[in-house]
């Protein structure tokens, strides 16, 4: 009985420990601090030569992270910058009907009609999702096919496309539109999931490849499908049979994550390969810093090794944004392992970094 009791305090006073690491206000400070350093540098080039169309996924993916933001600020004015965004597209998805990253706004949307109820909101999405579920696209997943980026045969497309069906899917009530995402998401984990790994291979390119003899799966990529995957299963219902079959994947990933973190708490560009690539790529863990906290906030992730992880996780991501409010270290647009540097951002770091930070707000007490 004593020891059992001494083993409880020990415990406790390692959970405490890993929740006083990082204090609550110290969190909504430095993402207020990023948020709005990143508002003010919005139409800054970055990877490109001019500044990024609001509908681009790039921006897209700031969104989902600035709207987590919103709903923990003290006022409407991130909301009311995002509804700005939306009035002024008509609410619209981006340009390419089929692509996965031009359907990634409609997280935002999706976001935005919770708060606010609007109808108008979501309408063109339903009405473009209702067009894709009856002329289906039936192009091969294999790269370099015709039209094979109508289908989701890259891994970051996960990320883009699956949870705006799911919100659709939680938003309405209609199976359909969940149906329709878990026969695709299915064919693509299928044809690009390493089972001995459990990671996903950015595309068709990189399965058998080697790089300085390790297998390569891209950082960034398997972020934002591990960051997918939370927000499809915040959609779902528990104990459902789509439930189970993403929380299997969720499951793996996090196991594998957990080994794969380095010691100064990032991951690797190339996950497998951390000896060739030592340089933070902070979208890519961010995004699973986001991850793993929020398994851990709903009951998945259980044991002191993950809040472990994340705190140092969260650590680095937070060390690696500047005075000024920018986050560095993100690797600039592409397909595969890369450079980044201090003094490199990109918009879609910081959603992952307000994302990562929406979870650790709520895992260390923050309300």
């Amino acid at each position: 009985m004593k020891t059992f009791q001494l083993l409880l305090i020990s415990l406790l006073l390692g959970h405490l420990c890993f929740a006083q690491d990082i204090k609550p206000q110290e969190v909504r400070n430095i993402m207020k601090k990023v948020a709005d350093w990143q508002m003010d540098h919005i139409n800054d080039s970055y990877s490109n030569k001019k500044p990024h169309h609001p509908l681009h996924w790039t921006n897209a993916a700031l969104y989902v992270g600035m709207a987590k933001w919103a709903q923990m600020a003290d006022d409407d004015t991130y909301f009311n910058w995002l509804k700005g965004i939306g009035n002024q597209n008509n609410w619209q998805l981006h340009e390419r009907k089929y692509h996965a990253d031009d359907h990634a706004v409609g997280r935002m949307y999706a976001a935005l009609y919770r708060k606010y109820g609007e109808e108008e909101m979501l309408e063109p999405t339903i009405e473009q999702f209702g067009f894709l579920m009856h002329h289906p696209a039936n192009t091969k997943l294999n790269w370099g096919s015709p039209y094979h980026q109508d289908r989701w045969n890259w891994c970051d497309a996960l990320f883009m496309s699956p949870p705006v069906w799911a919100d659709l899917y939680n938003i309405t009530g209609e199976q359909k539109y969940l149906d329709f995402m878990l026969e695709e998401y299915k064919a693509t984990t299928d044809f690009l999931f390493d089972a001995e790994e459990h990671l996903y291979y950015r595309d068709e390119r990189f399965k058998g490849k080697l790089d300085q003899g390790t297998k390569i799966f891209w950082g960034r990529g398997n972020g934002w499908v591990y960051a997918g995957l939370a927000d499809i299963l915040s959609n779902l219902k528990p104990q459902t049979k789509e439930y189970e079959y993403f929380l299997d994947i969720y499951n793996k990933m996090s196991i594998k994550l957990l080994e794969l973190q380095t010691p100064e708490g990032h991951w690797a560009m190339s996950l497998l390969g951390q000896k060739f690539y030592p340089t933070p790529e902070t979208s890519g863990s961010s995004f699973f810093v986001y991850g793993l906290t929020w398994g851990i906030n709903n009951g998945i992730l259980k044991g002191t090794k993950y809040k472990k992880a994340v705190v140092k996780g969260w650590n680095a991501m937070a060390s690696y944004v500047n005075d000024k409010g920018m986050l560095g270290y993100v690797q600039p647009i592409g397909a595969e392992p890369g450079n980044a540097s201090p003094d490199k951002t990109e918009v879609y770091g910081t959603g992952a970094f307000l994302s990562a930070g929406s979870e650790i707000y709520k895992m260390v007490g923050g309300k």
